[in-house]
């Protein structure tokens, strides 16, 4: 049978040892831990386990100088799941457009966020905010049948907004666009564990971390039902 041992490292005290067999523990709990057991109970969200002081051979058992501490597990956190909207589906969204010679996109030259050439052409580029419109998310613009528009982007001032940034190679294209309203028809969205996976290295960006909570309340709510998300995992010690 494996076991599986838990460290739990605590401040003023040794270390302390749980051993879990097959993550399991013994019927009858801590107290039955040194009987040999071939059966256990899985870890329960929402049950508070006891972890006790491992006490080396030789040392005299002394209870009163044995604190006790405790740890909770709660609901697994729900795995990545496919875009929770359909392809297809035709929304009014607001558009801007921008051009990688702007001053607050020199750093990246020609490039979007993969590290890849920005696209203008029968594909093309654009920015969104991730958490709404997930990285490989292909849309149409109506009145733009021959174009396909691909979210292979983004930018700090979109987070938040539900506005969608079209890539213009010149400033004067870019400007000739300025800010409309349109139609757009979602051919596919993409995907939000390559959002997560991509950004998870830009976390010392603010809308970084934002777009990546955003991401997580999204999937946590498909999964629950939910509007109220929280931390899925906590221990407490």
């Amino acid at each position: 049978m494996s076991t599986t041992r838990l460290l739990v490292r605590l401040p003023g005290i040794a270390a302390t040892l749980l051993c879990l067999h097959s993550c399991a523990l013994p019927e009858g709990g801590m107290a039955s831990s040194r009987q040999k057991s071939t059966t256990g109970r899985p870890l329960e969200p929402g049950v508070r386990y006891e972890v006790r002081k491992a006490l080396t051979a030789g040392v005299p058992f002394r209870p009163k100088e044995i604190r006790s501490y405790y740890f909770v597990i709660e609901a697994p956190r729900p795995p990545m799941i496919a875009a929770v909207n359909k392809p297809g589906q035709k929304l009014t969204v607001r558009t801007t457009a921008y051009c990688h010679d702007e001053d607050d996109h020199l750093a990246y030259g020609a490039r979007n966020a993969l590290g890849t050439p920005l696209k203008f052409g029968k594909i093309r580029s654009a920015a969104a905010d991730w958490s709404r419109y997930p990285v490989g998310t292909r849309f149409r613009i109506h009145g733009q049948p021959d174009v396909t528009y691909v979210v292979d982007d983004y930018g700090s001032a979109l987070v938040g907004t539900g506005t969608i940034d079209i890539y213009k190679p010149t400033r004067g294209m870019m400007n000739a666009w300025g800010v409309r309203h349109v139609d757009i028809e979602v051919l596919e969205w993409g995907s939000w564990q390559k959002s997560m996976e991509i950004m998870r290295e830009r976390t010392r960006w603010p809308h970084v971390r934002a777009m990546m909570r955003g991401i997580e309340e999204r999937i946590y709510q498909a999964q629950n039902g939910s509007s109220t998300w929280r931390n899925p995992l906590t221990a407490a010690l």
